[in-house]
């Protein structure tokens, strides 16, 4: 009573993968799968066809069949609960239903039915506990990158320390060369070896007979004293704590090679420079208009809403200044509680009767840049439970020695999210939680105990989802407050800029807008 094979064969019967779980020769195995498309008939509602000898569990996905052959004195229920099973896996490791995608992951797929079958027996695992499985995270690995780590800080630190007790050495040597040997000019002393320490020699500059301050009577006082020195003493100071330096320089920069042989990788620290302080991604238009929305939102976990409060900002960038002899024409939904506030050097009353800002002093342009200049804010404080956008609900019951724990969540017609992120509070816990369903992708934060559960994008497709976890006993407020992150490419208040208007004449110069609203703080509790 056990799977022979599983196999994964197209319509017109090509084998694309195939793995058996007992002793059997390769050519049985293909004799078997060679017969089963001329066993299956069209309009049959079966998913089964038996033979003298095996039985075939098929399931058809897309133009592919998922097999399994079985012996006929096998438990038909659980064949088609492990089938089930393997239908859900291939789909999360084939790019493409199709011959292509499933030939190009095949050893991935061949790995996931090891895990879903021991021995020709249906292991009673979830998809998420398979792919954890096949990842094969090794702790030890984890160790060694970081021990590896903490190696290239303790480096770093030692060559930080190294640098400034250099720039320490080099201001006290200033201090020192200011005071004394700086006050003193002429060719002369410049002939005796102070040119080797950069001396200016001129009657100009540091160099000058002013001497910052210091009267002539020090100055002789200083020159009789330096004729009585030997000669020696002029010279520079010796440069051997600078090559001791290099060095250890040298033999930090051989350790972090060989770590970057060993395929580490190696972050390095840079000196902030002007370039580097630029934006990765400078804008490609000549204007640039931001707006953005945030969310701070607090909801009781049996209903009702405690807070909301949304404010938002538009900002401007403008690139040349003969671009920012500008006026914006905004436009926005009408909303019960929309109030506004503008920049002190706007025109408050253009604002206030035709919309549209601009400077007081129409002769001034906008100032540019790469930095972003804020014009407006607003703030909406009023609002309902209705008009949230995203709803989570969580249900966590006790059941004999474990806690179920349901969460479902409810998003609004009004916006698509995306990046949205769950992160439910668990108790402290040994091993991770069991999730037994889920819609989207779920992560464990050990360190934070925490379930992370993540869905890429919200859209009409998946206006609702649930979950499923299970943990030991536990209360019920452990898992509030629950936190909620989403960003969506809309505002409440669909703010816009519906046109440029140019001061000065000739084509108004192209413009985008940047729009965007996410969550600052939102939270179950």
């Amino acid at each position: 009573m056990v799977v022979l094979a599983a196999s994964v064969l197209t319509k017109t019967g090509k084998v694309l993968v195939s793995r058996q779980f007992v002793d059997m020769p390769r050519i049985r195995i293909e004799g078997l799968l060679a017969a089963f498309p001329k066993l299956v008939g069209t309009g049959k509602q079966h998913t089964y066809v038996e033979t003298e000898n095996v039985r075939y569990v098929y399931q058809p996905i897309e133009a592919l069949y998922i097999i399994l052959v079985t012996n006929k004195q096998s438990n038909i229920l659980e064949d088609l609960d492990t089938l089930r099973l393997l239908a859900k896996v291939v789909p999360e490791y084939a790019p493409s239903l199709d011959e292509e995608g499933i030939c190009e992951m095949a050893f991935e797929i061949i790995f996931a039915f090891d895990e879903c079958l021991s021995l020709g027996n249906k292991e009673n695992l979830t998809v998420a506990q398979i792919r954890q499985y096949c990842e094969m995270e090794s702790h030890e690995e984890k160790l060694h990158k970081l021990v590896l780590q903490s190696k290239m800080n303790e480096a770093k630190d030692v060559m930080k320390k190294k640098a400034t007790e250099i720039e320490k050495s080099k201001i006290e040597k200033g201090k020192f060369q200011t005071s004394g040997y700086s006050s003193i000019s002429g060719p002369r002393r410049s002939e005796s070896g102070f040119n080797d320490i950069n001396i200016s020699s001129s009657g100009s500059g540091f160099g000058s007979g002013s001497g910052f301050g210091l009267n002539t009577e020090s100055i002789d006082s200083f020159s009789s004293k330096s004729k009585d020195r030997p000669a020696a003493s002029a010279k520079a100071p010796p440069k051997g704590l600078g090559m001791q330096l290099g060095k250890k320089t040298q033999k930090t920069n051989q350790f972090l090679e060989s770590l970057k042989a060993e395929g580490e990788v190696i972050i390095e620290d840079v000196q902030p420079s002007a370039v580097q302080s630029k934006s990765v991604l400078p804008p490609t238009d000549p204007i640039t208009v931001t707006i953005e929305e945030k969310l701070n939102i607090i909801v009781e976990r049996n209903g009702g809403l405690r807070n909301f409060d949304l404010q938002g900002t538009l900002s401007l960038q403008i690139l040349n200044q003969d671009d920012g002899f500008i006026q914006l024409q905004i436009e926005n939904r009408d909303m019960p509680g929309l109030s506004f506030k503008t920049h002190p050097n706007i025109n408050k009353d253009l604002f206030n009767s035709k919309q549209v800002l601009g400077l007081k002093d129409p002769n001034r342009p906008f100032p540019t840049g790469q930095n972003d200049v804020g014009l407006m804010k607003w703030r909406i404080q009023k609002m309902d439970e209705s008009s949230l956008p995203l709803t989570v609900n969580c249900w966590p019951s006790v059941s004999g020695n474990d806690t179920y724990v349901n969460i479902e969540y409810e998003a609004s017609d009004l916006f698509d999210l995306q990046n949205v992120v769950i992160s439910v509070p668990l108790p402290a816990l040994r091993d991770p939680p069991t999730v037994n369903q889920i819609d989207g992708e779920w992560r464990y934060d050990a360190r934070n105990s925490s379930l992370e559960w993540s869905i890429l994008l919200i859209d009409h497709s998946n206006r609702s989802g649930s979950m499923e976890f299970v943990v030991p006993p536990a209360d019920a407020s452990a898992f509030f407050p629950i936190s909620i992150k989403f960003a969506a490419s809309s505002t409440y208040s669909d703010v816009k800029v519906a046109g440029i208007n140019s001061l000065k004449g000739g084509n108004v110069p192209k413009f985008s807008q940047r729009v965007q609203l996410i969550t600052d703080s939102y939270q179950v509790v």
